[in-house]
């Protein structure tokens, strides 16, 4: 048997991917009250037109207190899902799976966009009060957010039940719930950041059950022949943190609550950890799920160049690679990896003069 590729297509569910190349979320900060608009149409249908087999939204808020900036979109309301429904529609004209992220910062929630600097944006300039597992900032010039009771935790989980029935009518094929990076439900991972001294805190099982009950969630209001991503840090990178064992134990639980495939990122819980980042720094994390529990994975981090993606898929190391900067320095990165590595794509037929 032929070993898979780069551009093997990929079945999850009732979905298929026509290739294994995704693009991963980036928050472009281009939001209005949580509207998506023209920008984010051009950003995610233009991935979309380069060949890509997924793409995935920037990170949907479930809640207005969940953005991590004023700026970043939003599936909270009703009245967001017209125009993700657009989007949706596009992504699918072109060939590629629709997938869109659903998230809660946490307490990182409330910052302005990276490019005007990443403070906290307080309460009378537009901010919120943050929320987390406890009540401890990111850093000093953080607000000190808000510790959720188990009402609040409850209302999270509702929140995100909601966004995915939302995202089922706005058309997407894949859900991706965003557990990773210093955000909310990786904030009750942790024991960095989960003090709590209830059943939400403590112990691995109390940490990791705001997760698990989120998928449970979720996977209520998703289709149950839509395939449920989780995107993880597979590590915290610092002593007494989350780290990998803890993933690969999380993966085995996923899988028993309707979760197909875990992504391996790392990372973003705390500043001023040492992350040892190089080329394809995180695609062990990918290599071990994959080695060692039923989840598919996929890899992400520092994936730029089309032999080393190839490779990845080849050796088996996950099922799809997620590329995000290399992404945004050429969208049609997948039309010009398939020529390097010797597969014929269909181009879009405006673009054949090109091929």
């Amino acid at each position: 048997m032929s070993l898979p590729h780069l551009f093997a297509p990929l079945t999850i569910r009732a979905v298929s991917f026509r290739n294994r190349i995704g693009v991963s979320p980036m928050c472009q900060y281009s939001a209005h009250d949580g509207f998506v608009n023209d920008w984010h149409l051009v950003h995610l249908g233009s991935r979309a037109v380069g060949g890509a087999g997924l793409v995935l939204t920037e990170a949907a808020a479930v809640d207005p207190r969940g953005r991590i900036s004023p700026s970043d979109v939003g599936i909270w309301d009703d009245q967001h899902v017209p125009g993700l429904q657009r989007v949706a529609a596009f992504l699918r004209a072109q060939g590629a799976t629709a997938g869109i992220q659903l998230a809660h910062a946490g307490r990182k929630a409330s910052t302005a966009p990276p490019w005007e600097g990443g403070a906290a944006v307080p309460p009378g300039r537009g901010g919120w009060q943050p929320v987390a597992p406890s009540a401890e900032p990111f850093d000093a010039r953080s607000p000190t957010p808000e510790a959720l009771d188990r009402d609040g935790i409850l209302e999270v989980i509702a929140a995100f039940r909601r966004a995915a029935a939302r995202a089922r009518a706005a058309g997407f094929q894949v859900l991706e719930i965003h557990a990773a990076h210093g955000y909310l439900i990786h904030e009750f991972l942790s024991p960095l950041t989960n003090h709590r001294a209830d059943e939400y805190g403590g112990s691995y099982d109390n940490r990791t059950r705001l997760l698990k009950q989120v998928c449970k969630a979720v996977r209520e209001a998703w289709p149950a022949d839509h395939p449920l991503f989780v995107r993880v840090s597979s590590t915290d990178w610092a002593e007494g943190g989350w780290r990998a064992e803890d993933t690969v134990a999380l993966a085995h639980h996923l899988a028993s609550a309707g979760v197909d495939l875990v992504d391996c990122s790392s990372g973003g819980i705390a500043p001023g950890i040492a992350i040892p980042s190089g080329t394809g720094y995180q695609v062990p994390f990918s290599q071990r799920i994959k080695d060692t529990t039923p989840m598919l994975t996929a890899a992400v981090g520092l994936i730029t160049s089309p032999a080393q993606a190839d490779q990845i898929i080849r050796n088996e190391q996950a099922d799809l690679v997620l590329l995000a900067r290399e992404m945004l320095r050429d969208p049609y990165w997948p039309l010009r990896a398939a020529r390097a590595l010797g597969h014929d794509v269909t181009w879009p037929n405006q673009y054949l003069r090109a091929k």
